[in-house]
């Protein structure tokens, strides 16, 4: 589990192609102070489990799932990713929970300049969408930020000089992909929205029933 608040900016010093999958190795180095071999780094928003640690890198397996859903098939070596280390049991929430689950891709198609914030646009499908609401959270290559706008196929994002310093969204062009995961609130909600019935051994528990009795 993550928050989205990025630690560190790492670097890619390779990346290669191993029977479907893929190895990388990233430099860093605070990502790594506190953790051992088996332990998660949200890279980009991916959850990426730490195979081999150096003094200043780590190394970490990325399965097909995770190279279809993500932009971490289209890294190269010199390319700079978001680092997270794993929420521990006493940290502060500062973001929104993340689970370094990517829901797909979006594309950058714009970026303007508001005063002290700059504003990102980026259009996805229907699909990741439906999942957004306005002034909710979203995870973009693994940093938290609020929606400032949701259209008909993109949605905007403010960003304060903060992140823009701390995470790699500014590096990004226009055209380039960058990985989306949902609100997983949202997600839990819509998944319970769609079983209008649902049959259980003795009763039939219906949506009128969750409304009645105040689960949903």
């Amino acid at each position: 589990m993550f928050t989205g608040i990025v630690e560190e900016i790492g670097l890619v010093l390779s990346i290669k192609d191993v029977d479907k999958s893929k190895v990388i190795k990233i430099k860093c180095k605070k990502v790594i102070e506190d953790i051992d071999i088996g332990d998660s780094i949200c890279t980009n928003g991916v959850c990426l489990t730490a195979t081999k640690l150096g003094k200043d890198y780590f190394i970490a397996d990325v399965m097909m799932e995770s190279l279809k859903l993500s932009n971490i098939s289209k890294l190269k070596e010199g390319d700079s990713v978001n680092l997270e280390r794993a929420l521990s049991v006493n940290g502060r929430l500062n973001g929104h929970i993340v689970s370094g689950h990517i829901d797909g891709m979006g594309t950058i198609i714009g970026a303007e300049n508001h005063g002290n914030s700059t504003v990102i646009k980026v259009e996805c499908s229907n699909e990741l969408l439906q999942y957004m609401v306005c002034k909710g959270s979203v995870t973009l290559d693994g940093t938290s930020l609020t929606i400032s706008s949701l259209k008909e196929n993109y949605f905007e994002v403010s960003i304060i000089p903060h992140t823009k310093d701390e995470s790699i969204i500014f590096k990004k062009n226009i055209g380039q992909a960058i990985n989306i995961e949902c609100d997983m609130l949202l997600k839990y909600i819509k998944r319970l929205m769609d079983f209008s019935t649902y049959k259980s051994n003795e009763n039939n528990i219906t949506l009128n029933l969750l409304k009645e009795n105040g689960f949903i």
